[in-house]
């Protein structure tokens, strides 16, 4: 009888600037027969290494275990991510590799103020996708795949999608109102004009059916649309419709760029030609709905802020400096900035400045002159605004 020895080895530890440990992983062997081939890990046979199987199967399954987290505020640091987000995935019920915290590693960029958050298991990676908009530290934080995710190679690995059954409501999110957004079938939606509500972009794309997840970007600081948008669409099997009739379409001064986020636009079947043409027809209106209609008042935002409309003698140049450049237009005939209530109470419109035209001639050309230029370092955003609103001192449109 031939006794066979087993020689089971330790495995190097990998450092992280935040480690946690992955569960799972089981010891590999060093070597068959050690004394024919006496191999311990790290050591190889010919120019082959022997690697551990820990190693390996952390590598393979990286890309499907980390998250990319965007926005976050300079205050945040890799322990009070990994702190926050092990919280939170506790709350929620996305725990699903055992006891402990689910996050192993976080790195930061603090320039550009994202971070990679790696997680224990895949399972725990796609839970965590549930987690985008949450707020972190005062901030809300997108929660998106990092662009070296594989969802072919992923689905081999374990669950995509996040578990129907989290407990969203314990961190005060909604089911589907940004999630949902993950997956082949994510539409990116750009050259939104900037006065561009939610709701009517919402509206625009319900045009072809329910949407599973949507999301306006939307400035962290202004709260401003960035003139982009992602969506989901239940029925994936309108994508394709969707992107082929909004691509191109002119609205306001703007051209929507309408494809699937991560591929060029796939053309549509033959046998959804007839819909597409149907679909076409429906935006042709919509576009007509949505465009803003022209007025003597001008409404510019993104042009003042709170800070500087406290101070008596800069609120006067501001006004002097706005009737100035107003009046390069046309006949202008008032100008109107709100200011902030001495008593810190909300008041309506700050932030913006009106100017009322005597004629509709003079705010098309004021409107088309200012939008888009820098004023104070910041790009104005200029559009149309009813003027039975503005006569009744309505600012808050």
């Amino acid at each position: 009888m031939v006794a066979i020895v087993i020689k089971v080895f330790s495995f190097y530890s990998i450092s992280y600037s935040y480690t946690g440990q992955i569960p799972g992983a089981n010891p590999a062997l060093a070597g068959m027969f050690p004394n024919m081939f006496p191999l311990t890990a790290g050591q190889t046979f010919g120019t082959l290494p022997v690697m551990p199987v820990q190693a390996m199967t952390q590598q393979a399954t990286r890309h499907a275990r980390r998250v990319y987290v965007g926005g976050l505020p300079p205050s945040a640091n890799e322990q009070s991510v990994a702190t926050y987000f092990n919280q939170v995935m506790a709350a929620i019920g996305g725990n699903t590799a055992g006891p402990g915290d689910a996050v192993v590693n976080v790195y930061i960029n603090h320039d550009k103020k994202f971070a990679f958050v790696e997680m224990r298991s895949v399972e725990e990676a796609s839970n965590a996708m549930a987690l985008d908009g949450i707020m972190f530290e005062g901030a809300p934080v997108k929660v998106r795949r990092p662009t070296d995710y594989n969802p072919s190679l992923a689905a081999t690995l374990g669950p995509s999608q996040p578990n129907a059954n989290l407990n969203l409501g314990a961190v005060g999110l909604t089911p589907g109102s940004a999630g949902g957004l993950e997956g082949p079938d994510r539409i990116f939606v750009g050259g939104l004009p900037y006065y561009f509500t939610e709701a009517q972009v919402r509206e625009l794309l319900e045009s072809f059916g329910s949407l599973r997840g949507f999301d306006l970007v939307k400035d962290r600081e202004t709260g401003n649309s960035k003139g982009y948008a992602f969506c989901v669409y239940q029925d994936v099997s309108v994508t394709d419709i969707a992107c082929a009739a909004l691509n191109g379409i002119k609205m306001g001064d703007k051209t929507l760029t309408v494809r699937r986020a991560n591929q060029g636009a796939n053309q549509p079947k033959p046998e959804q030609e007839s819909i597409l043409m149907h679909a076409k027809q429906q935006i042709a209106l919509q576009r007509l709905m949505l465009q803003p209609a022209a007025t003597k008042v001008v409404c510019l935002t993104q042009v003042v802020t709170e800070d500087e409309l406290k101070d008596d003698q800069e609120y006067e140049d501001i006004l002097e400096d706005m009737r100035i450049e107003g009046g390069k237009f046309g006949n202008l005939l008032n100008v109107v900035i709100p200011r902030p209530s001495p008593d810190g109470a909300p008041s309506p419109g700050v932030g913006k400045v009106f100017l009322e035209y005597a004629d509709i001639d003079g705010a098309t050309k004021a409107r088309a002159g200012m939008n888009g230029r820098k004023f104070g370092g910041n790009q104005v955003v200029a559009i149309f605004y009813a003027e039975n609103r503005f006569h009744e001192g309505d600012y808050d449109g």
